[in-house]
């Protein structure tokens, strides 16, 4: 039900948008965010926002760099991908679920899953 787009490869301080898109049931009072997975690393926190007006929660590691934002009337979410580093290349995942403002760095906390779209950053 969540569809993942726009991986690709791309060099250092280069950028890319990701997009997930929902399909099936309205995820417009869903939270929604993205993690990532590095090769030989656990999947981690990266970007979450939940309903439209809410201020948007980043890893210390992207902030200034990354920006999550979201259509509800697309049901999509997007991550915007600025001054992108080796260090960020891995496999980025959406996430949706009715997840409260506390626990959205989670994982556990959410339902439904895309697929991944891998993202390398090198030279």
């Amino acid at each position: 039900q969540l569809q993942a787009s726009g991986g690709g490869l791309v060099q250092p301080g280069g950028s890319l948008r990701l997009s997930c898109v929902a399909s099936g049931p309205t995820f417009s009072g869903y939270s929604m965010a993205w993690f990532r997975q590095a090769p030989g690393k656990e999947r981690e926190f990266v970007a979450g926002k939940r309903l439209l007006g809410a201020s948007p929660i980043y890893a210390d590691s992207v902030k200034g760099r990354f920006t999550i934002s979201r259509d509800n009337a697309k049901n999509t979410v997007y991550l915007q991908m600025n001054s992108l580093k080796p260090e960020d290349t891995a496999v980025y995942y959406c996430a949706a679920g009715r997840v409260i403002q506390s626990t959205m760095r989670d994982q556990s906390a959410y339902g439904y899953w895309g697929q991944g779209t891998q993202v390398t950053v090198s030279s």
